[in-house]
């Protein structure tokens, strides 16, 4: 929800069966991470980025940001495997 997506090309790499990540995964399990994150904090960080959101209440916190690793780390961990071409900030996140 306010993690930055990227656009990349992949180099290759045949010790990854030219593969990367898809994303940043999970962190916590979506109950785990209803029990254990704050609404009031998650929806505060996505309002300090500027990005409308839709976290409304607890059911909502399985898609929190703060359910997921870091996706810096990820990315920094898969230098060998893509080439970032674009990376794209969230505006407005809507979770269905």
């Amino acid at each position: 929800m306010g993690n930055d997506s990227y656009i990349v090309e992949g180099k290759g790499n045949p010790d990854s069966f030219q593969s990367c990540s898809h994303g940043a995964g999970r962190a916590m399990g979506r109950k785990q991470a209803q029990r254990t994150l704050n609404l009031s904090a998650e929806q505060d960080a996505l309002n300090a980025k500027g990005i409308i959101h839709s976290v409304r209440s607890v059911d909502d916190l399985d898609e929190a940001p703060s359910s997921y690793k870091n996706m810096d780390v990820v990315m920094a961990e898969q230098q060998d495997l893509v080439k970032v071409l674009v990376e794209l900030s969230p505006l407005g996140v809507i979770k269905g």
